[in-house]
């Protein structure tokens, strides 16, 4: 607790995902449950840079190592490469995980509603704020998002994939991103692999979109970064 409340403020991630076009948070990804192998050798703060040179507003880094490949020597060494706030991604689900996030320089860290019980996401959400920490907080349905906005996430993710079944819906995304009030940020996530997807939801009003499988195993993750980046932000109705 002590290195958490002793480390230097992190840039906010909510700033640098609210301003400028859709922003992208593009994810440091190994392997994943869902696609297995998806780039082994990937050097966590090459990977950090090359996506900032093409236009990521902020790094996602899955620190989760036995399905993920993910580590927090990778969030630290993201941390020491870019300027960008770095989201941790990993299952949180006990306060002390807000603490190690905190101490090892993330901006936020992920909160997933469907793993929390409503006290433990209140026990969450207070321990965040008195951390400064910043926590995104994913949603899949209806009522997920309005225990989140009712506990105070100011950052909703919308994730397309079902955990469960791993099965992606865009739909998903679609039907929940207009119903997040504009003073919230959402961010699409999941199945993006084109600008084309970016553009949708923006027409939906996506502030940002979190991209992983796809851009961690780009050949050239500089290029394939540039070519989402620049969709124009729309703002969603009241």
């Amino acid at each position: 607790t002590r290195a958490a409340h002793a480390a230097p403020r992190a840039p906010s991630l909510a700033a640098a995902l609210r301003s400028g076009p859709v922003a992208l948070l593009t994810e440091v990804k190994r392997r994943s449950p869902s696609k297995g192998a998806i780039a082994p050798g990937l050097d966590a703060p090459t990977q950090a840079r090359a996506y900032v040179e093409g236009g990521a507003a902020a790094i996602s880094v899955l620190t989760e190592p036995d399905h993920f490949g993910g580590s927090n020597a990778d969030l630290v060494a993201v941390r020491n490469a870019v300027a960008e706030p770095a989201l941790k991604k990993d299952f949180h689900v006990r306060p002390i995980q807000l603490v190690e996030a905190r101490a090892l320089g993330a901006s936020a860290a992920l909160l997933i509603m469907r793993a929390l019980s409503p006290a433990r996401f209140r026990e969450m959400m207070d321990r965040g704020r008195e951390l400064e920490l910043e926590l995104l907080v994913e949603v899949r349905d209806e009522a997920e998002l309005e225990r989140a906005l009712e506990g105070g996430a100011t950052i909703i993710g919308v994730n397309n994939r079902n955990l469960e079944t791993l099965i992606i819906d865009p739909g998903t995304a679609e039907r929940i991103i207009p119903r997040i009030p504009r003073w919230a940020l959402a961010i699409a996530e999941s199945g993006i692999q084109r600008r084309e997807g970016v553009e949708r939801y923006a027409s939906f009003g996506a502030d940002a979109v979190l991209v992983g499988s796809s851009i961690s195993a780009a050949p050239d993750p500089v290029a394939a970064t540039h070519a989402l980046a620049g969709v124009p932000r729309r703002v969603r109705a009241d």
